[in-house]
């Protein structure tokens, strides 16, 4: 039975975490770090976008090559992207000094930034700052949480999950922390992520797990449709669970994909409702449709309808926006099928029947949309399939947050 706990990366065994101010911010934290005592295999997801971060280089690198990944440093306030030659100096700069603090290679450390673009990082901050992070390493869940808070940037909360399960009557855990509120439009993972479990597993199928994963978890989220240029999911197996390695797809396999899973789904609902301004999580659930593929776009679709989550935002029944959003989604179906409904919990109504509104009450539909954690289901009634896509509303805070993002 697969059970979730208090925790996050620093949940599984041999693995510690610290975080803190160094000085890229003004105020609040800024560079986290995940430090395994022994090394780990490493694989990880990134950004789909052509643009990417000097950190995502590095760590695609890393990922294909390297059979020893021990740390995973990261930092806010900068992202380091669109910075040429430099930004891949001073990020293997960071790494390098990391690695000798801890008496690794370089090759053996993941990187990751989160921040205004175009600005180069200030390096000897940086550096001046790495012995202190070091020194705070710990294997408490505090500092796990301390090293959460320090890869907030609009976030309005630090964001953890940890699950535990057994496997060949030995304990696994699973721990994760995410960053992220705007520029969330993954097609690949999230802003950033940094997953940690003490299971023994081959380096091959760690991958090919992660990269399943995020195809049901941060690939279903959006807050305003922009992916971002630093986007990256990390995650480290050092095997201290001392379980039978797991060599191929067999049920122990499974397993671990079904615990991974509840972490990275709760990490990204945690995102979706935090979108920046956000007041309300949104779920929604397209079932009956052909293929899954179907499925998916038509969920991305309305997730991603501006008018849908302006309508969320103001408790406003407007079904008519969910039923356009999925009309131009690129799926063929026949909408005088379609039955909507939305559900929260102050109860569950029938919007739509057969393409059509149902005598449904006003206020019971404004009053269930107020919740917050709303669901949107559609069923296309012409298969067997479905989908979850998660979001939240479009609210005047989001626009006065991003026009004030660099002042």
């Amino acid at each position: 039975m697969i059970k979730t706990i208090n925790g996050g990366v620093t949940s599984a065994k041999g693995f510690k975490a610290a975080g803190t101010y160094v000085g890229i911010k003004k105020k609040r934290k800024d560079m986290a770090l995940v430090y395994s005592t022994v090394p780990s295999y490493g694989a990880g997801t990134f950004t789909a976008n052509v643009v990417k971060a000097a950190p995502v280089r590095w760590d695609i690198e890393l990922t294909k090559s390297s059979q020893n990944i021990q740390a995973v440093v990261l930092n806010s306030g900068v992202a380091n992207a669109c910075t040429g030659s430099l930004g891949d100096i001073n990020n293997e700069k960071m790494a390098k000094a990391v690695a000798d603090q801890l008496g690794i290679k370089a090759e053996a450390v993941y990187t990751a930034s989160t921040g205004v673009i175009g600005k180069h990082l200030p390096i000897e901050t940086i550096l001046n700052g790495i012995p202190t992070l070091v020194g705070q390493l710990d294997s408490s869940k505090e500092t796990g949480t301390l090293a959460a808070e320090a890869i907030m940037t609009t976030d309005t909360y630090s964001k953890e999950c940890a699950v535990s399960f057994d496997l060949d009557g030995v304990e696994v855990i699973i721990g994760g922390m995410a960053k992220g509120s705007g520029m969330i439009h993954p097609n690949m993972a999230t802003m950033l992520g940094v997953i940690t479990t003490d299971i023994a597993i081959s380096k091959k199928l760690l991958q090919e797990a992660i990269s399943e994963n995020v195809k049901e978890t941060f690939n279903m989220i959006s807050v305003d449709r922009d992916t971002s240029t630093n986007d990256s999911l990390l995650i480290l197996a050092n095997g201290l669970a001392d379980n039978k390695e797991i060599t191929e797809k067999n049920e122990a396999y499974d397993l671990f994909c079904q615990a991974l899973n509840i972490v990275t789904t709760n990490l990204s609902k945690q995102m979706a409702a935090d979108g920046e301004g956000a007041t309300k999580l949104l779920e929604v659930k397209v079932v009956g449709t052909k293929t899954k593929e179907e499925a998916v776009t038509l969920s991305k679709s309305i997730i991603t309808s501006n008018l849908v989550k302006t309508a969320i935002f103001g408790n406003d029944a407007n079904w008519g926006r969910i039923l356009c959003a999925m009309g131009y989604a690129g799926v063929d179906f026949d909408p005088d099928l379609v039955d909507l409904y939305v559900e929260s919990e102050y109860g569950k109504l029938k919007l739509v029947e057969n393409g059509m509104a149902t005598q449904y009450s006003e206020e019971l539909a404004s009053k269930i949309l107020s919740a917050k954690e709303v669901i949107a289901k559609a069923d296309m009634k012409l298969g067997e399939e479905a989908a979850t896509a998660w979001g939240c509303d479009l609210t005047y805070d989001y626009v006065k947050i991003n026009a004030d993002y660099r002042s």
